[in-house]
């Protein structure tokens, strides 16, 4: 042995993670430090250089702990997304409401203007309940008229409420097949909103 090069236990597991990830190789927490130990040593090598690096361990170890994300997240070795970050670039953009008492036809119109999918129903101040997409097909297949109706005799369970510093990754666990979207004031009292797609884009960058 010739060298020796340190990794971090974060860089390790964070490596381990990609290369399942962008690899598609299950490998474990060695295979991650392993990797990143090449990359700490990558200005010594010259392009003629041969580099084989040995994989020796397997993920399935590691499932509640590597590919863990509240584990991960629990030991500051993930670059933790918050709601308030998936709106920040957002700037003074208004949540699209509507109130209970407009018409569904009102809402589907907010939805084509702005090509949005998730609209919270609000009485005021309060969150009474929501109107999305997919609800609004299947209402409007099995009856053509529901678009003459009130929002109030149609609208859906209000979306959840999270804390504005809520990470992303737990965000997630309030998105079910019934419920796309997630709610949350910033420090000013002002509602915004997050749906799954926001959730996804930000996991996949």
């Amino acid at each position: 042995i010739d060298e020796f090069t340190k990794v971090t236990d974060k860089d390790g597991a964070v490596m381990a993670r990609r290369i399942a990830k962008e690899e598609g190789l299950f490998c474990g927490y060695s295979a991650g430090s392993c990797l990143q130990g090449m990359l700490n040593l990558k200005d010594q090598l010259k392009k003629e250089d041969v580099v084989v690096l040995i994989f020796h361990d397997h993920g399935s170890r590691y499932v509640g702990k590597v590919y863990n994300d509240e584990w991960m997240l629990e030991r500051g070795f993930l670059d933790v997304k918050t709601f308030k970050d998936l709106v920040g670039g957002r700037g003074a953009q208004k949540l699209i409401t509507v109130s209970p008492d407009q018409t569904v036809m009102e809402a589907v119109e907010l939805m084509k203007k702005y090509d949005i999918e998730n609209i919270p129903v609000f009485d005021g101040a309060t969150n009474k309940g929501a109107i999305s997409a997919g609800g609004l097909f299947n209402k409007i297949l099995a009856d053509a008229d529901v678009k003459e109706k009130k929002v109030s005799e149609i609208c859906e369970n209000p979306y959840p409420e999270v804390a504005f510093d809520t990470p992303v990754e737990r965000l997630s666990s309030f998105i079910n097949k019934e419920n796309g979207a997630v709610l949350s004031k910033d420090e000013s009292g002002s509602y915004h909103i997050v749906t799954k797609y926001d959730i996804i884009q930000s996991l996949t960058k």
